[in-house]
């Protein structure tokens, strides 16, 4: 398959992508979001500007902005998109797969003019300075590579209407389950360890891995401790090795973990375990989970690995801010700041996980990331490539205008005609 057919058929899995939408919006409505993915993914940016040059559309580039900007004003849109991006990865989750639940934000030190900026905090520097809080929902299966985005959210403190972040948490909750029901475990680091997220999950009855401060308070035979004084009698019945690829390279890890049995003050009916883990760093690593109801290695490790798969969504993160210059964005009101994400979530799901449905489809991400040219080929976490071939393939071979052409078509053989149209 050369580039032309390539471009060729990822153009007709955009439109098939669109089949999830269609029946929710209207088709001018319509017609808008496929003109926003496909924007998207062939400048790789957010920015109305890039989009409409993108389409290449045979009007000026102001009137295509202004087009983009009116509709993304739609009030229902960020719900509408988020539910139906998250019934659709409901399909890939599991009873044990992980879904992650992880906070991020976006920086906009110099916007003065965007609405409602906030005060938020580089989680790597410390510093504070404007912008959004976010929150990302990612499925993978414990130790695997393949991530499917379920939920992008973005909202700020100031904004009117805010509650407060458990809130925002909980509707990130509510659309994920909605779609997987009780399937899966929640995964959410210290930022998850407060009551209102443990009231939210124990009385939903779902599965869940949270990682814990030091100043938690435990029951434990009865009496309450802090968890951080509690982990020093844990007795540490296993022991791994853990290997982990960072920017500086590979760091191993020798840990030692075990667990005991606790309750919440709040829900002392509810068995809980206390997992701790030693060897990451100068205290040790507390994990509270309603799983690992025994000893055994391979209850204990669900845990500790299902909570290291956590790692995949940092990655998953800092691909969407990298690939799509997530924190460029330049809107000027509310409502199309949270639309523009739930759109993003969307691109970032088409590229991520519709592309790689069926062995077919495999073959023509192998293609794209083809085109993208690597240096050192395909890196580990190949989204990346993903993105950079699709553009690639967006840009140089044939038009958008609404749906696809194959500047080869004429020419192709019958065969070739046969699978190029294969709903497959």
């Amino acid at each position: 398959m050369n580039n032309s057919q390539t471009a060729f058929k990822l153009r007709s899995q955009l439109v098939k992508f669109m089949g999830i939408f269609s029946p929710h919006f209207s088709k001018p409505m319509n017609g808008f979001l496929a003109d926003m993915f496909y924007g998207i993914q062939s400048a790789k940016d957010i920015k109305l500007s890039c989009i409409g040059r993108g389409l290449e559309e045979e009007i000026p580039l102001k009137k295509t902005e202004e087009r983009l900007s009116r509709n993304l004003a739609c009030e229902q849109l960020a719900g509408t998109i988020s539910s139906c991006v998250a019934r659709e990865g409901a399909k890939h989750i599991g009873k044990d797969t992980l879904i992650v639940i992880d906070p991020t934000d976006i920086r906009k030190l110099y916007a003065r003019k965007m609405p409602y900026l906030a005060k938020v905090r580089d989680g790597s520097s410390g510093e504070i300075g404007n912008g959004y809080h976010c929150c990302v929902a990612v499925a993978c299966e414990s130790g695997g590579r393949r991530i499917v985005p379920l939920h992008l959210r973005l909202w700020s403190c100031d904004a009117p209407g805010f509650k407060s972040e458990n809130d925002e948490i909980e509707q990130i909750v509510n659309a994920v389950h909605a779609g997987a029901k009780q399937r899966g475990i929640y995964v959410l680091d210290r930022g998850g360890d407060r009551g209102e997220i443990f009231n939210m999950l124990i009385t939903r009855q779902l599965r869940f891995i949270v990682r814990l401060v030091g100043d938690r308070n435990l029951l434990w035979r009865k009496h309450s401790m802090l968890a951080e004084k509690l982990a020093g009698k844990c007795q540490m019945s296993h022991a791994d090795t853990i290997r982990r690829e960072t920017a500086e390279g590979e760091k191993i890890y020798q840990i030692k973990y075990g667990a005991m049995n606790v309750f919440l003050p709040e829900h002392p009916g509810k068995p809980l375990r206390m997992v701790v883990v030693k060897g990451f760093g100068a205290n040790p690593m507390m994990l509270l989970t309603d799983l690992a109801e025994g000893d055994s290695w391979k209850s204990l490790w669900q845990v500790v690995e299902g909570y290291l798969s956590r790692w995949r969504v940092e990655d998953t993160i800092r691909y969407i801010k990298q690939s799509y210059r997530l924190e460029d964005i330049r809107l000027l009101d509310y409502t199309r700041l949270r639309n523009m994400m739930a759109i993003l979530l969307a691109t970032v799901f088409f590229a991520s996980v519709w592309l790689g449905k069926s062995l077919r489809k495999s073959i023509l991400v192998s293609n794209i990331t083809h085109v993208s040219k690597r240096l050192f080929g395909v890196v580990e976490f190949h989204y990346y490539a993903i993105a950079d071939g699709i553009a690639t393939l967006l840009r140089r071979y044939g038009k958008w205008q609404g749906g696809w052409t194959c500047p080869n078509r004429n020419t192709a053989s019958p065969q070739l005609e046969l699978a190029l149209f294969d709903s497959g």
